[in-house]
């Protein structure tokens, strides 16, 4: 689904790194703030794994604490832009869409692909709107991981890098993705991923899709967030349940594999990177190590990279530096003040 606030862009013959090439390859995206004339005030801004392009411009946005007017990331002085992951369900290309062999929704049928063509497009989308050089790359939880790429695939196309609960490797494997497309093997409908049409038998897709987002919210930290907010168990179960059953109607299922898929094995070489990079993980993470983060600012170091590593003291877990944005804005706002 299109947000109300995205935009898309589609390109022509878009060729993916595993050979295919796709007719149309549409991305979407949102953007805040203003660009300047000469263009050098671009901030990209990479999205988590089932989140969307929407990251600001009011409180629904996931980085809102941070990004905005008068923020760390002020968008009176910086120009925004946070586009849909390929593969996503937020009106980028992904599962969803049509395919023109069959005239349905492409399903686990759509075309593989990359981590690596996920910032091809980007680049592309960039290069659309006429930013030539970034101000930074910033990214969250799988956007993270795409800021590490960025940093070693395009490293003159930035002069900072943020990744925010991110990795340099993903460490998934297609057992991964067998044990993600398992949990929907028995939903009346799915129909081997081709359950469009189907999604509301009971039994079914949307029931699944509501238990694993409630999962993961409370896994992610936000659990924590409301027992600590709010002391009404059952008012804290239904706020949770809510979000679950709004994002079951938005996301697609096939999407939570495909995503993974196209990030097997995909690491970022630290020898290529130039860009001054701020590594931002959470004390309490149980998704990303809090241990990583030192051991990859030395790796970066050792390559002459101007690298620092911040350690969020959060209770919040993996969902800890949007939450408690508050305890590091002012080394995010100094970091980039002093980039240049």
């Amino acid at each position: 689904m299109l947000l109300p606030n995205s935009k898309t862009q589609t390109f022509a013959d878009f060729k993916l790194t595993t050979g295919v090439v796709m007719a149309k390859l549409t991305i979407a995206y949102e953007t805040y703030g203003e660009l300047a004339p000469d263009g050098n005030n671009a901030i990209l801004v990479c999205h988590g794994y089932t989140n969307t392009p929407h990251a600001a411009g009011d409180a629904l946005g996931w980085g809102y604490n941070l990004i905005g007017p008068g923020k760390a990331v002020n968008t009176d002085k910086y120009f925004v832009v946070c586009s849909n992951m390929i593969g996503s369900a937020y009106g980028s290309s992904g599962p969803g869409e049509t395919n023109p062999a069959t005239g349905k929704p492409y399903g686990p049928d759509f075309p593989k692909y990359t981590i690596l063509d996920m910032i091809a497009a980007q680049h592309d989308l960039l290069d659309h709107l006429e930013i030539e050089q970034l101000k930074a790359v910033m990214g969250y939880s799988y956007g993270g991981h795409l800021t590490f790429l960025w940093g070693a695939k395009y490293p003159d196309r930035m002069r900072a890098l943020i990744p925010i609960a991110g990795v340099l490797k993903r460490e998934h494997t297609l057992k991964d993705i067998a044990r993600i497309r398992a949990r929907f093997a028995d939903c009346a409908g799915w129909n081997d991923g081709h359950y469009y049409g189907n999604e509301d038998l009971a039994g079914g897709v949307r029931e699944k899709m509501v238990e694993v987002r409630m999962e993961t919210l409370t896994k992610y930290g936000l659990g924590d967030y409301l027992k600590a907010t709010n002391d009404d168990a059952i008012k804290r179960d239904k706020i949770i349940r809510n979000l679950a059953e709004s994002w079951s109607h938005e996301f697609d299922a096939n999407a939570l594999s495909i995503l993974y898929e196209a990030g097997i094995a995909s690491s970022a070489d630290v020898s290529k990177f130039k860009a001054p990079l701020l590594n931002v993980l959470a004390s309490t993470d149980s998704v990303v190590d809090v241990k990583l983060g030192q051991p990859t600012v030395d790796a970066l170091k050792a390559h002459g990279v101007d690298a620092e590593f911040v350690e969020i003291d959060t209770p919040y877990g993996h969902t800890g530096p949007m939450l408690d944005a508050h305890k590091w804005a002012d080394k995010l706002e100094a970091f980039l003040d002093r980039t240049p």
